[in-house]
Protein backbone atom coordinates (compact mmCIF):
# COMPACT_ATOMS: atom_id res chain seq x y z
CA UNK A 1 0.00 0.00 0.00
CA UNK A 2 1.45 3.25 -1.02
CA UNK A 3 1.56 6.38 1.45
CA UNK A 4 -0.67 9.27 1.10
CA UNK A 5 2.03 11.30 1.81
CA UNK A 6 5.06 12.14 -0.71
CA UNK A 7 8.04 11.24 -0.16
CA UNK A 8 8.79 13.85 -3.27
CA UNK A 9 7.10 16.63 -4.71
CA UNK A 10 7.74 18.92 -6.60
CA UNK A 11 5.79 22.48 -7.16
CA UNK A 12 5.77 24.43 -10.09
CA UNK A 13 9.49 24.14 -10.49
CA UNK A 14 11.31 26.25 -13.20
CA UNK A 15 15.02 25.83 -13.88
CA UNK A 16 16.50 27.61 -17.07
CA UNK A 17 20.71 27.57 -18.43
CA UNK A 18 20.72 31.10 -19.60
CA UNK A 19 18.33 31.88 -21.63
CA UNK A 20 17.36 28.16 -22.34
CA UNK A 21 14.47 26.94 -20.21
CA UNK A 22 14.77 23.07 -19.30
CA UNK A 23 12.12 22.96 -16.63
CA UNK A 24 8.99 24.80 -17.02
CA UNK A 25 6.41 24.96 -14.61
CA UNK A 26 6.81 21.33 -13.32
CA UNK A 27 4.44 19.60 -10.98
CA UNK A 28 4.90 16.07 -9.83
CA UNK A 29 3.95 13.92 -6.43
CA UNK A 30 5.94 10.43 -6.04
CA UNK A 31 4.59 8.88 -2.71
CA UNK A 32 6.75 6.68 -0.68
CA UNK A 33 7.63 3.09 -2.39
CA UNK A 34 6.81 4.26 -5.54
CA UNK A 35 9.04 3.70 -8.45
CA UNK A 36 8.80 6.26 -11.16
CA UNK A 37 9.87 5.83 -14.45
CA UNK A 38 10.56 9.19 -16.44
CA UNK A 39 10.86 9.40 -20.03
CA UNK A 40 11.07 12.08 -22.71
CA UNK A 41 13.18 12.88 -25.77
CA UNK A 42 16.91 13.90 -25.19
CA UNK A 43 17.39 17.33 -23.89
CA UNK A 44 13.76 17.42 -22.28
CA UNK A 45 15.02 18.24 -18.91
CA UNK A 46 15.26 14.34 -17.43
CA UNK A 47 18.04 14.67 -15.81
CA UNK A 48 17.34 18.12 -14.82
CA UNK A 49 14.57 17.13 -12.91
CA UNK A 50 16.91 14.04 -10.99
CA UNK A 51 19.76 16.84 -10.29
CA UNK A 52 16.89 19.18 -8.57
CA UNK A 53 16.44 16.67 -6.14
CA UNK A 54 19.53 16.03 -4.58
CA UNK A 55 20.04 19.97 -5.11
CA UNK A 56 22.93 19.15 -7.81
CA UNK A 57 20.87 22.04 -9.69
CA UNK A 58 18.98 24.45 -8.23
CA UNK A 59 15.66 25.91 -9.23
CA UNK A 60 14.75 28.99 -10.34
CA UNK A 61 11.43 29.47 -9.42
CA UNK A 62 8.77 26.69 -7.21
CA UNK A 63 9.71 24.07 -4.89
CA UNK A 64 11.38 21.08 -4.14
CA UNK A 65 10.20 18.91 -1.33
CA UNK A 66 11.70 15.85 0.26
CA UNK A 67 9.64 14.03 2.71
CA UNK A 68 8.02 17.17 3.10
CA UNK A 69 11.61 19.36 4.06
CA UNK A 70 11.45 22.33 1.50
CA UNK A 71 15.28 21.64 0.09
CA UNK A 72 15.06 24.95 -1.98
CA UNK A 73 15.11 27.15 1.31
CA UNK A 74 18.53 28.98 1.68
CA UNK A 75 20.55 26.68 4.56
CA UNK A 76 20.02 23.26 3.36
CA UNK A 77 21.50 20.91 4.07
CA UNK A 78 22.80 19.48 1.28
CA UNK A 79 25.16 16.88 2.78
CA UNK A 80 22.14 15.40 4.63
CA UNK A 81 20.34 15.43 2.34
CA UNK A 82 22.14 13.32 -0.36
CA UNK A 83 22.99 10.81 2.58
CA UNK A 84 19.11 10.18 2.12
CA UNK A 85 18.73 10.84 -1.42
CA UNK A 86 21.49 8.70 -3.68
CA UNK A 87 22.25 9.53 -7.74
CA UNK A 88 23.33 6.66 -9.43
CA UNK A 89 24.77 8.24 -12.67
CA UNK A 90 25.31 6.50 -15.95
CA UNK A 91 28.83 6.48 -16.30
CA UNK A 92 29.42 4.90 -13.41
CA UNK A 93 31.78 7.16 -11.54
CA UNK A 94 33.84 4.79 -9.37
CA UNK A 95 36.99 5.94 -8.06
CA UNK A 96 39.39 4.05 -10.05
CA UNK A 97 42.07 4.30 -7.14
CA UNK A 98 39.98 2.63 -5.43
CA UNK A 99 39.34 -0.78 -4.42
CA UNK A 100 35.19 -2.16 -5.15
CA UNK A 101 35.10 -2.25 -1.15
CA UNK A 102 37.12 0.90 -0.65
CA UNK A 103 34.33 2.78 -3.10
CA UNK A 104 31.83 1.44 -1.11
CA UNK A 105 32.99 2.19 1.91
CA UNK A 106 34.17 5.72 1.37
CA UNK A 107 30.93 7.83 2.33
CA UNK A 108 29.79 5.94 4.72
CA UNK A 109 33.22 6.45 7.36
CA UNK A 110 34.06 9.61 5.80
CA UNK A 111 30.64 11.17 5.80
CA UNK A 112 28.23 9.23 8.28
CA UNK A 113 31.45 8.63 10.90
CA UNK A 114 30.90 4.47 10.34
CA UNK A 115 33.43 2.64 11.95
CA UNK A 116 35.52 0.91 9.24
CA UNK A 117 34.89 -2.18 10.57
CA UNK A 118 31.09 -1.79 10.63
CA UNK A 119 31.46 0.06 6.64
CA UNK A 120 32.99 -3.07 5.20
CA UNK A 121 30.90 -5.23 6.99
CA UNK A 122 27.87 -2.94 4.78
CA UNK A 123 29.49 -3.37 2.28
CA UNK A 124 29.82 -7.19 2.11
CA UNK A 125 26.61 -7.75 2.75
CA UNK A 126 25.72 -5.22 -0.10
CA UNK A 127 28.11 -6.90 -2.28
CA UNK A 128 25.98 -9.98 -1.82
CA UNK A 129 23.11 -8.83 -2.65
CA UNK A 130 24.09 -7.72 -5.52
CA UNK A 131 25.73 -11.46 -6.69
CA UNK A 132 28.85 -9.92 -6.66
CA UNK A 133 30.93 -10.48 -3.60
CA UNK A 134 34.21 -12.29 -5.18
CA UNK A 135 34.56 -8.57 -6.50
CA UNK A 136 35.23 -6.96 -3.40
CA UNK A 137 39.23 -6.69 -3.32
CA UNK A 138 38.83 -5.81 -7.58
CA UNK A 139 39.60 -2.67 -9.29
CA UNK A 140 36.82 -0.88 -11.27
CA UNK A 141 38.95 -1.28 -14.83
CA UNK A 142 38.74 -5.19 -13.71
CA UNK A 143 34.66 -4.91 -13.65
CA UNK A 144 31.89 -5.37 -16.47
CA UNK A 145 30.06 -2.66 -17.78
CA UNK A 146 27.36 -4.24 -15.66
CA UNK A 147 29.18 -4.90 -12.34
CA UNK A 148 30.67 -1.29 -11.93
CA UNK A 149 27.13 0.06 -12.26
CA UNK A 150 25.66 -2.79 -9.89
CA UNK A 151 28.58 -1.72 -7.42
CA UNK A 152 27.53 2.06 -7.94
CA UNK A 153 24.38 1.50 -6.91
CA UNK A 154 25.57 -0.52 -4.11
CA UNK A 155 27.89 2.44 -3.17
CA UNK A 156 24.65 4.68 -3.17
CA UNK A 157 23.08 1.81 -0.64
CA UNK A 158 25.77 2.02 1.70
CA UNK A 159 24.51 5.72 2.63
CA UNK A 160 21.52 3.73 3.60
CA UNK A 161 19.06 6.10 1.41
CA UNK A 162 15.24 6.18 1.44
CA UNK A 163 15.31 7.57 -2.07
CA UNK A 164 17.16 6.41 -4.87
CA UNK A 165 17.93 8.42 -8.04
CA UNK A 166 19.03 6.52 -11.27
CA UNK A 167 19.74 8.77 -14.31
CA UNK A 168 19.98 6.15 -17.31
CA UNK A 169 21.33 3.45 -15.56
CA UNK A 170 21.52 0.97 -18.12
CA UNK A 171 22.52 3.58 -21.37
CA UNK A 172 26.02 2.40 -21.30
CA UNK A 173 25.38 -0.96 -21.27
CA UNK A 174 25.02 -4.08 -23.76
CA UNK A 175 21.38 -5.76 -23.26
CA UNK A 176 22.21 -8.58 -21.38
CA UNK A 177 24.20 -6.55 -18.72
CA UNK A 178 21.58 -3.68 -18.95
CA UNK A 179 19.15 -6.66 -17.82
CA UNK A 180 21.52 -7.61 -14.91
CA UNK A 181 20.95 -3.78 -13.57
CA UNK A 182 16.93 -3.66 -14.01
CA UNK A 183 16.75 -6.78 -12.24
CA UNK A 184 18.59 -5.26 -9.42
CA UNK A 185 16.67 -2.13 -9.56
CA UNK A 186 13.32 -4.49 -9.74
CA UNK A 187 14.84 -5.72 -6.55
CA UNK A 188 15.33 -2.83 -4.34
CA UNK A 189 11.65 -1.53 -5.82
CA UNK A 190 10.30 -4.64 -4.82
CA UNK A 191 11.91 -3.93 -0.92
CA UNK A 192 9.88 -0.76 -0.87
CA UNK A 193 12.88 2.10 -1.52
CA UNK A 194 11.41 5.11 -3.27
CA UNK A 195 13.00 5.22 -6.40
CA UNK A 196 13.12 7.93 -9.79
CA UNK A 197 14.31 6.37 -12.43
CA UNK A 198 15.45 8.20 -16.16
CA UNK A 199 15.10 5.53 -18.49
CA UNK A 200 14.25 4.82 -22.12
CA UNK A 201 12.98 1.19 -20.92
CA UNK A 202 9.87 0.14 -21.61
CA UNK A 203 9.47 -3.51 -21.02
CA UNK A 204 10.96 -2.42 -17.34
CA UNK A 205 8.86 0.85 -17.07
CA UNK A 206 5.85 -2.08 -17.96
CA UNK A 207 6.98 -4.75 -14.97
CA UNK A 208 8.39 -2.58 -12.03
CA UNK A 209 7.30 1.02 -12.38
CA UNK A 210 4.17 2.54 -10.61
CA UNK A 211 4.26 5.89 -12.67
CA UNK A 212 5.69 6.85 -15.66
CA UNK A 213 5.86 10.23 -16.43
CA UNK A 214 6.65 11.61 -20.08
CA UNK A 215 8.96 15.24 -20.28
CA UNK A 216 8.55 17.32 -23.64
CA UNK A 217 10.64 20.37 -23.75
CA UNK A 218 10.66 20.50 -19.88
CA UNK A 219 6.89 20.52 -19.62
CA UNK A 220 5.36 17.55 -18.02
CA UNK A 221 3.15 16.04 -21.08
CA UNK A 222 1.63 12.96 -19.40
CA UNK A 223 1.55 11.09 -16.48
CA UNK A 224 0.35 7.83 -14.89
CA UNK A 225 0.44 4.06 -14.54
CA UNK A 226 3.07 2.30 -17.06
CA UNK A 227 0.84 -0.17 -18.96
CA UNK A 228 -2.32 2.54 -19.28
CA UNK A 229 0.14 5.14 -21.06
CA UNK A 230 1.79 2.72 -23.26
CA UNK A 231 -1.37 1.04 -24.58
CA UNK A 232 -3.27 4.64 -25.08
CA UNK A 233 -1.18 7.59 -24.39
CA UNK A 234 -3.29 10.94 -25.48
CA UNK A 235 -0.87 12.98 -26.20
CA UNK A 236 0.66 13.20 -29.92
CA UNK A 237 4.16 13.43 -28.41
CA UNK A 238 4.03 10.46 -26.53
CA UNK A 239 2.64 8.24 -29.26
CA UNK A 240 5.54 9.31 -31.39
CA UNK A 241 7.68 8.90 -29.09
CA UNK A 242 6.68 5.33 -28.17
CA UNK A 243 6.51 4.41 -31.71
CA UNK A 244 10.30 5.55 -32.06
CA UNK A 245 11.36 3.42 -29.45
CA UNK A 246 9.64 0.74 -30.98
Amino acid sequence: MLSANPDIQLQNVSKSFGSLRVLNDVSLAINKGETTIIMGPSGCGKSTLLRCLNGLAVVDSGKVLIEGNDITQPGTDLTALRSKVGMVFQQFNLFPHLTVLENITLAPTKVRGISEKDAQETAMSLLTRIGIPDKANAWPDQLSGGQKQRVAIARCLAMQPSILLLDEPTSALDPLMASEVMDLVKKLADEGLTIVLVSHNIRFAERAGHKLVFLEEGKIVEEGPPKQLLQSASSPQVQKYLAALG
